[in-house]
């Protein structure tokens, strides 16, 4: 006879084998929460890439109004007229409360 049968004859091999399937279990149920991990930082990426991007077209137009007040004088005059509510030397200002 085998080694291997003469140990079986020997010994029980279910508590060997009850010991491997709680093995297999509990790293079966490990590897479940790392998959649920991994998918909720994939739902975050998405999320954060979302924010970036408003947040790029955001900084954009305040890059583009940065340009425009360091070149030219339409855009100061523009914020001076809506902000601060200031008109030429020739023009008559007309105010409709609301």
């Amino acid at each position: 006879m085998g080694s291997l049968q003469v140990f079986i004859q020997r010994h029980s091999v279910w508590p060997l084998c009850a010991v491997l399937l709680a093995l297999l279990a509990s790293l079966q149920y490990r590897l479940w929460q790392q998959w649920q991990q991994i998918e909720d930082y994939e739902q975050k990426i998405i999320v954060q890439k979302q924010e970036n991007q408003r947040l790029l077209a955001r900084n954009q137009l305040i890059e583009w109004d940065i340009k425009d007040l360091k070149q030219g004088l339409e855009a100061t005059e523009e914020r001076a007229r809506y902000d601060l509510g200031m008109v030429k030397e020739d023009e008559i200002l007309y105010y409709f409360p609301q």
